[in-house]
């Protein structure tokens, strides 16, 4: 039988979960006044700015309870806004505020760096072989 520690979906979630507590630990000396879980948000609202928050949802796997209380946090911070759409008002369209984008923009070099300090020693070809993988764990 084996062992929990060599189980591969086992070694994904704690790769994430020490990735996460590394950023977030950095994120807290800083005092940047976010999550991690907060931040993906931020980006993916940066990278598609005209998504509802059903969309968002969807593209963040998260369920829209969690959403809605993430987003309402980041709205007080003045990070977000909800804007009402004219053809359905009780949808949102979810954007990013110009602090918002100032946050994005100011941190992005910190957040990159992580993403190097993780995959140092890794090859190009390593790291698109591991997607590739990942890939298909996700689809099976």
């Amino acid at each position: 039988m084996q062992k929990i520690e060599d189980v591969i979906l086992f070694q994904v979630d704690l790769t994430s979960k020490v990735s996460k507590q590394h950023t977030q630990r950095d994120f807290d000396n800083l005092n940047l006044g976010i999550t991690v879980e907060q931040w993906v948000i931020l980006k993916i609202i940066s990278e598609s700015p005209s998504l509802s928050q059903k969309e968002l949802a969807q593209k963040s796997y998260r369920d829209p309870a969690s959403i809605t209380r993430t987003l309402d946090l980041l709205e007080k911070k003045d990070l977000l806004r909800r804007e009402s759409m004219p053809e359905n008002r009780r949808m949102h369209m979810i954007v990013l505020t110009n602090e918002g984008k100032q946050f994005i923009k100011k941190n992005m070099k910190l957040v990159q760096s992580h993403r190097d300090q993780s995959t140092k020693g890794i090859t190009k070809k390593e790291l698109e072989q591991l997607s590739a993988i990942l890939e298909k764990i996700r689809n099976n």
